[in-house]
């Protein structure tokens, strides 16, 4: 990392209105996240060197949270439920499809970037289980042939 790209990230830093104190690193992780969509290992440098701490310690901290990212993510973001009403009803076996047809494991991007894929706790979808969300809509009530054909009309086959 050059010393412009340190400049720049410091001065975005501050614009976004942060101070450089180590209490803020959620909210920058969060900041960087939002702005960037992952946090890259230069963005966690980036950071540690703001806030004057380790990147390990970044690292650590952001890796206990699960809504913090350290892949890229992909042009369309599919979750597949997997919360006790989704369970029962093949969320495991909704999971197993998605992998199988992309060739991606919950947490992975395609290498072509068109999709990432995860598995979330519960969508909150409970009484249309099983459930499937692709970037901001719901997919209620899922198959794996029903899955298959919401993949195909985001162009992948």
């Amino acid at each position: 990392m050059g010393n412009t790209e340190t400049i720049n990230t410091v001065d975005e830093f501050v614009a976004a209105d942060f101070t450089g104190n180590p209490e803020e690193l959620i909210p920058l992780l969060q900041y960087y996240q939002k702005t960037y969509g992952y946090i890259s290992p230069q963005g966690a440098e980036q950071i540690a060197l703001f806030l004057g701490i380790s990147p390990a310690r970044v690292f650590t901290v952001a890796s206990f949270f699960a809504q913090f990212r350290f892949n890229k993510p992909g042009e369309n973001h599919i979750r597949v439920c997997l919360g006790t009403a989704c369970h029962v009803q093949g969320g495991s076996e909704l999971s197993d499809e998605v992998q199988q047809h992309l060739h991606i494991h919950p947490g992975e991007t395609m290498p072509d970037g068109h999709f990432d894929f995860e598995e979330v706790a519960c969508l909150g979808c409970c009484a249309q289980a099983a459930v499937v969300q692709v970037n901001d809509k719901i997919y209620a009530k899922m198959s794996r042939s029903k899955l298959r054909k919401v993949l195909e009309a985001y162009g992948r086959a």
